[in-house]
């Protein structure tokens, strides 16, 4: 089966990527979409913030990553889409492809529950777009 990867960018690789990744996964299987999400950081923290890590927990989802890491040119390549929450593409080691920008995500760290209703926004909208791109190929 073939599958698109959707590679999700945050500044820290630890709260906004981890969740939109985590999110993206469930929501892709539960529409039956071979998805691929990973996530990855500009300048990774050394873990996964301990609040989202909680929220996953609580949540039912998986952690996509142990810990953070940090976007390479090869991932930023194999993406069939990338989406930042919040990143500088003249932070990342190659120009990416098929980039789309969610700035409006509210700091996790601030706005924890916030950030994670406007991610599963984002995700709605955004799977809903791909499945009718896909439909129409």
């Amino acid at each position: 089966m073939d599958y698109e990867t959707v590679l999700f960018l945050c500044p820290h690789g630890a709260a906004k990527s981890v969740l939109a990744a985590a999110l993206c996964r469930r929501m892709a299987t539960a529409h039956g979409r071979a998805l691929l999400a990973v996530c990855a950081g500009t300048e990774p923290d050394p873990e996964i913030a301990p609040h989202v890590r909680r929220l996953l927990s609580e949540e039912g989802l998986a952690l996509p990553i142990a810990q953070p890491q940090r976007v390479t040119a090869t991932m930023l390549a194999e993406a069939t889409s990338i989406i930042s929450l919040g990143c500088d593409q003249d932070a990342l080691p190659a120009v990416p492809r098929h980039w789309e920008s969610w700035d409006d995500v509210p700091a996790p760290s601030q706005d924890l529950h916030g950030a994670y209703l406007c991610i599963e926004q984002h995700l709605i909208v955004w799977l809903q777009t791909i499945q009718r791109r896909s439909d129409h190929d």
